[in-house]
């Protein structure tokens, strides 16, 4: 589940990794009333919508989860777009305009993210079909680095997509990515981001705010004809991704292209472990420090499956949320 979080205080700082900063001390309290039980759940995901820092974006966005603020995330990119939309938070369209896009740029953490809205009208209504966004530059920090997992050293490729991930081959970590093997799969997870960051210090060559590894993704041949890898994400405490991951997403074509697989005519088609897609292109190539990157443009859909108010009594004494 994907929230947008209205109504609290607004974050301050000049930059997004200040706003961040100033909620990760102000509102983590709000955070985990909101993620966590009873209200949310371990895999829960949210977005706060911020004023931006930069004067040709129309918001700022800061994202949450068990743990607590990162950096940046593509699924949500793609969810509040189609929320800030079709409840017109952010965009409107005028009475007798039809437009086949729409566009919204956004200031996170890890940089400036552009979404462009492919929309479908139905009446007075609008539906965005799908949302594309033109992601922060992504590149490998460090390929086939071995880490020592259970007695046996796993080939780990490290690289960024708007947070780091350290990415497996699922086959060689023994693992399936399928939901029975779930528990296995969060367990090791975490075990392998611990280990490359007990390995190597991680961070951003040119931002030293982002640093550290979010989250592990697994990878695997596909089952979707039309896919190329089928992957599933653990990040932040051991949560689960059921979207492709627009991030990780971005990170394994950054892999990727260091090996020379992806083509810039050739769309890469990345499944979830849930049977859902992300498709990404290169839309740029340039230089991250001495590192080459590209600039991908990922696109999936969105949908809608409700609206809660989220009650927060004083006199609760599970206000501020439990995990089990």
């Amino acid at each position: 589940m994907r929230l947008v979080v209205e109504g609290l205080p607004a974050p301050e700082g000049r930059t997004m990794l200040e706003k961040r900063a100033w909620a990760m001390k102000r509102l983590d309290h709000l955070r985990k009333s909101i993620i966590l039980e009873p209200r949310g759940h371990t895999d829960m995901y949210g977005a706060l919508l911020t004023e931006p820092v930069s004067r040709d974006a129309n918001a700022g966005i800061l994202f949450m989860h068990n743990e607590g603020w990162s950096t940046m995330c593509g699924h949500g990119i793609i969810a509040v777009t189609t929320m800030a939309i079709e409840r017109g938070l952010i965009w409107h369209a005028s009475p007798d305009a039809k437009p086949a896009t729409a566009e919204i740029c956004y200031d996170t953490p890890a940089g400036q993210v552009h979404a462009r809205a492919h929309l479908a009208h139905h009446g007075d209504a609008v539906r965005v079909e799908s949302v594309a966004f033109r992601n922060v530059a992504s590149f490998v920090f460090e390929p086939s680095l071995m880490v020592p997992v259970g007695g046996r050293k796993i080939p780990v490729d490290v690289a960024f997509g708007g947070a780091f991930y350290a990415i497996v081959d699922a086959e060689a970590a023994g693992v399936p990515i399928d939901g029975a093997h779930l528990p296995e799969l969060r367990k090791l997870g975490m075990t392998i981001a611990r280990e490359v960051e007990r390995l190597r210090r991680v961070v951003h060559p040119n931002d030293p705010g982002l640093e550290g590894i979010y989250g592990t993704i697994f990878t695997a041949p596909a089952h979707l004809p039309d896919a190329h890898l089928r992957n599933v994400t653990i990040f932040a405490d051991a949560e689960v991704d059921r979207s492709p991951c627009g991030t990780g997403t971005a990170a394994v074509m950054a892999v990727l292209n260091d090996m020379g697989l992806l083509l810039d005519d050739v769309p890469f088609i990345h499944e979830s472990i849930v049977g859902t897609t992300f498709k990404g292109r290169v839309i740029e190539r340039l230089q991250v420090g001495e590192r080459p990157a590209i600039v991908p443009e990922i696109e999936g859909s969105a949908w809608i499956t409700g609206e809660h108010t989220f009650l927060i009594d004083g006199d609760d004494p599970l206000k501020s949320g439990f995990r089990l």
